[in-house]
């Protein structure tokens, strides 16, 4: 079926004109609303809040289902990348301990010594090359301000003559 545009735009007033007298409808009777309003059929939020929790075994189907569209996606089988899944389910990481922490820190330690020593450290404020300093001061905002006003004079007077 080929609409026009004039056709749509006039279903769409037409929507809009329903939603409008289903929501006056329900005013009068106390705002009750039935299993046909308009946000149930558009599957509205809940009146109870809160999300609906699921169960862990329907986790697991649709995380099961999850990995078989991804494998097959991918062209591998279900089975093949469950495995590796199934053998990290068990444990969760949670970060440094303290003592992969200190072994760490003086590792990184031992790597800036070494570069320090070899001189390409990191570098400092002190050692960087002075760049382009930015700002003006007074005296060079005043110089660019007569250096303004006399090429301002000069287009006048160069349009004054035309």
């Amino acid at each position: 079926m080929d609409l026009s545009l004039q056709q749509l735009t006039q279903a769409l007033s037409i929507r809009k004109q329903i939603d409008a007298l289903q929501e006056r409808l329900s005013t009068l009777f106390g705002g009750s609303t039935s299993a046909s309003s308009p946000a149930r059929r558009r599957g509205g939020r809940r009146s109870g809040g809160g999300r609906r929790r699921m169960s862990p075994a329907t986790r697991a189907k649709l995380a099961a289902a999850a990995r078989a569209r991804w494998a097959r996606r991918k062209g591998t089988t279900a089975t093949e990348t469950a495995a590796p899944a199934a053998k990290t389910a068990g444990r969760r990481r949670k970060g440094l301990t303290a003592a992969g922490r200190r072994k760490l820190s003086e590792s990184m330690k031992a790597r800036w010594a070494a570069r320090r020593k070899a001189g390409g450290g990191a570098t400092t404020t002190a050692s960087k090359p002075a760049g382009k300093k930015r700002g003006l001061t007074a005296a060079g905002r005043r110089k660019l301000s007569e250096a303004m006003k006399a090429r301002w004079a000069a287009r006048r007077k160069a349009a004054g003559k035309k």
